[in-house]
């Protein structure tokens, strides 16, 4: 399974570990996801979706149906 977030598309980013002596080697830095089931009231049905920590933030803020709506339209899901 890919670490991409199902709303945001955070995905892991690429750089480098720097030691000491400063020699450089290529590493991962992945974004904080979480698996979360939430509720959607109008369809009387739960979902399960694999969403970044400050996707739950903003659904918390917002509700589900606003912010899944608001992704659809900008095109991300």
């Amino acid at each position: 399974m890919s670490r991409i977030c199902d709303l945001t598309g955070k995905a892991a980013l690429k750089g480098n570990n720097v030691s000491h002596s400063n020699v450089k080697t290529k590493r991962k830095f992945y974004p904080n996801l979480q698996t979360k089931r939430f509720y959607i009231p109008e369809e009387d049905r739960w979902i399960t979706l694999k969403v970044s920590t400050s996707a739950i933030k903003t659904i918390n803020k917002n509700g589900i149906t606003a912010v899944i709506s608001k992704f659809i339209q900008k095109g991300s899901i």
